[in-house]
């Protein structure tokens, strides 16, 4: 007998669905400050690892692939910003 006909025989709830009638209100998915201004310009991108450049990418609007060198991520985040700056 499968799991799946287990769960059918023994009227089981799957802990996947339990409590699925609550759903997240707009103040637990909204960011804590929406006022709080990004700064684009880090100190020293050299000083970051490729996961804090990652992460600084997704705040200014670009996603970095953190299999490219992190020397090519920098170069990423670099023309980002510019191009943001000629908008």
């Amino acid at each position: 007998m499968t799991r799946f006909t287990e769960l059918l025989t023994t009227n089981e709830v799957h802990s996947a669905y339990e409590d699925v009638t609550t759903t997240p209100s707009v103040e637990d998915t909204a960011p804590a400050s929406v006022e709080d201004p990004v700064n684009p310009e880090p100190l020293d991108y050299d000083s970051m690892s490729k996961l804090e450049l990652e992460t600084f990418g997704r705040t200014i609007g670009i996603e970095l692939d953190r299999r490219h060198s992190k020397s090519k991520l920098i170069k990423q985040l670099k023309d980002h910003i510019e191009y943001m700056e000629t908008m």
